[in-house]
């Protein structure tokens, strides 16, 4: 009981527990060799930590090591991963990486704390039968996969297109199925992504409009499910969707003028129910384009709880919404707000760096509008000496 409690909350906790002694060992499951096929083993509290500075995932200057960082405790590891030597990494499942290697675009699933590997096809065969599609704009993917007993494993990739494309593959297979799910969801916005399905609201719906919210995953061939309808007379403008305590949340507007945001339970908008979610304790929502996070702000100093965090469009900045008092704030320190100064960044610009895939896995920082963005003074030396 007490390992199977360590394991739900953190896969680094249970690997201490299983070394206290020999019977501890003995009588608990190893996480090696079954750490991507077996649920239970996947870091899924753990984020890649990016590290700005141009530090991109296999950059020589990080010594073939990779940080992770811990939304619930905040803590720290650094593994030695030499796979991105020849590998990039594409996005994240459940903690596991999905890595494309560059020899070859074979699409693998990395579970980063126990070296675990599956091999899928190589993702040049998904351009095989669609002459629209060119491998750069492949790159551009959301993930969702089924893990079903006997290591069986279905991966699907979503990419991000003015129409929703997918492809569905199973480590046994020589190449990728694809699929051509002619619009109704034209762009793909921070989609959720929990057992094996992913949940994706339509947010080109636009004035006037109410938003549907929709399912996709290996289940469904035949294109997305639509699940529910959000009415704009209760969100309006774009919706995010964030996993927070095992359930789907649905974040939005509540006015034309982006003043105010709200949130409801997907459970409960599905059933017409629409009793706002009032607290997430002492947990911090982040938003942003390629995944929304729910960290505690336990391990964030410079931001308090029940609060949502992200791109403000009309004052053009980062806010912090405190949703018990219905109030905007400031969540940043001067590192921050001043771009980038002498010394660390905040741990937020971080975070939010994790949300979008332009900046997450690249070494770049998350930068917004009329702040000023990263600057680096370069010396530049011209062939003819000057």
């Amino acid at each position: 009981m007490v390992a199977s409690r360590l394991l739900y909350q953190n896969l680094l906790d249970y690997a201490r527990f299983r070394c206290v002694c020999a019977q501890w060992r003995s009588a608990t499951d190893s996480p090696r060799g079954r750490g991507v096929v077996d649920r239970r083993f996947h870091p899924r509290l753990w984020m890649m930590f990016p590290e700005g500075r141009g530090l991109y995932p296999g950059h020589p200057d990080l010594g073939d090591h990779i940080r992770f960082f811990n939304l619930d405790s905040g803590a720290f590891v650094r593994v030695r991963l030499p796979v991105f030597e020849d590998h990039s990494v594409l996005d994240s499942i459940n903690g596991l990486l999905l890595l494309q290697r560059d020899g070859d675009t074979a699409i693998r699933l990395l579970n980063p704390f126990t070296d675990d590997i599956v091999e899928f096809p190589p993702l040049k065969t998904a351009l095989a039968n669609n002459a629209l599609l060119e491998l750069p704009s492949l790159r551009s993917v959301s993930t969702s996969a089924t893990f079903l007993p006997q290591g069986r494993i279905t991966l699907m990739l979503a990419f991000n297109r003015t129409l929703v494309y997918a492809a569905f593959a199973t480590p046994q297979d020589e190449r990728w199925t694809m699929v051509s799910w002619m619009a109704p969801i034209p762009q793909l916005h921070g989609p959720v992504q929990i057992q094996g399905r992913l949940y994706v609201a339509n947010n080109v719906a636009l004035h006037g409009s109410d938003t549907n919210i929709y399912e996709m995953g290996a289940h469904l061939l035949d294109g997305p499910k639509l699940i529910t309808v959000c009415p704009r007379k209760i969100l309006c403008s774009s919706l995010y969707l964030v996993e927070y305590d095992s359930e789907i949340i649905v974040v939005g507007h509540t006015d034309a003028q982006l003043s105010g945001l709200k949130a409801y339970k997907l459970a409960d908008i599905v059933m017409g129910v629409f009793n706002p979610v009032t607290s997430i304790g002492d947990n911090t929502i982040f938003l942003g384009g390629r995944t929304n996070l729910c960290v505690s702000s336990k391990v964030l100093p410079t931001v308090v709880g029940d609060t949502i965090v992200y791109y403000r469009l009309g004052p053009r900045c980062f806010g912090q919404y405190h949703l018990g008092s219905a109030t905007w704030s400031q969540p940043f320190d001067e590192c921050s707000l001043n771009g980038i100064e002498h010394g660390p960044c905040s741990l937020i610009r971080h975070v939010l760096t994790s949300c979008h895939s332009k900046t997450w896995n690249k070494g770049t920082m998350y930068s917004w509008g009329d702040l000023p963005s990263y600057k680096w003074k370069v010396k530049v030396e011209f062939r003819d000496g000057s």
